[in-house]
C-alpha cells in the first residue's frame, strides 16, 4: 500500500512538473515573439543592418530619407567604364525614384552619355558633401550637395552637383529597403569646378 501510494505521489508531482514546465515555455515563447514583433531591420549607410524599434521607426525616418538620397546618387553618378556595371546601377537606382528619374535616365542614355563613358574610359566618382532634410511634413524634402569626380585618361574634373526631391513612404522591398520614393527629382546645378592635368597637376580651369 506504501508503495502503491508513493507511485501515485511521483506521478502527481511528475504531472504537474510537466504542466509547469511547459506552460513556462509557452510564456517565455510568448515574451520572446513579443519582444521581437516590436523590432525591425533598417538598412543604414546603404550596407548594414541595424535594429530598431518599430515605435521608433518613424522618428529614424529622416534618417533613413538621407540614406535613401545618398544610396540613390551613389548608384547614379558613380560609374566605371563598364556597359554591365552602369546597366547594373541604373536599374537598382531606378527602382528608388518616381519617373522624374528614368527621364533624367532616358535623356543621358539618348545624348550618347553612357555609351561615351565607356567608349573613352572615363571613371566617376561622387563625392557627397551634405543632404539637407526637412522633415516636417510629408512627402519630405530633401536637398543633396556634393561633386562629382570625372576621370579621363588625361585630365580629372570635379563638377558640383545640386539636386533636389521629395520622399513618399512606399512599402519596404528588397529593391528599396528603405520604403521611401523620389519624387520630382531635378538638377539643380552640375556644372565644372575645375579640371586638373593628371600628368603636371595643374589646374586647366577653374570656375568657382
Amino acid at each position: 500500500m506504501n508503495l502503491h501510494l508513493k507511485n501515485e505521489s511521483f506521478l502527481i508531482v511528475l504531472v504537474i512538473g510537466v504542466l509547469g514546465f511547459g506552460t513556462y515555455c509557452a510564456f517565455a515563447s510568448f515574451s520572446f515573439m513579443d519582444k521581437h514583433r516590436s523590432q525591425i531591420y533598417v538598412l543604414s549607410d546603404g550596407q548594414s543592418l541595424l535594429l530598431a524599434k518599430s515605435n521608433n521607426i518613424r522618428e529614424n525616418r529622416p534618417v533613413e530619407g538621407k540614406d535613401h538620397v545618398k544610396r540613390f546618387h551613389q548608384l547614379f553618378f558613380s560609374l566605371d567604364p563598364d556597359e554591365q556595371v552602369i546597366n547594373s546601377r541604373m536599374r537598382d537606382a531606378l527602382y528608388l525614384g518616381d519617373n522624374s528619374v528614368q527621364s533624367q535616365y532616358q535623356n543621358l542614355k539618348e545624348s550618347g552619355y553612357f555609351t561615351n563613358i565607356v567608349g573613352a574610359n572615363i571613371s566617376q566618382e561622387l563625392i557627397v558633401d551634405s543632404i539637407a532634410l526637412d522633415d516636417s511634413r510629408l512627402p519630405y524634402h530633401a536637398q543633396f550637395y556634393g561633386k562629382v569626380k570625372i576621370i579621363r585618361s588625361s585630365t580629372i574634373t570635379y563638377r558640383s552637383l545640386i539636386t533636389e526631391c521629395y520622399l513618399r513612404d512606399v512599402t519596404r522591398t528588397d529593391n528599396n529597403p528603405h520604403g521611401f520614393l523620389m519624387e520630382k527629382w531635378t538638377i539643380k546645378q552640375n556644372q565644372d569646378i575645375n579640371i586638373i592635368d593628371r600628368s603636371t597637376g595643374d589646374i586647366l580651369n577653374k570656375t568657382l
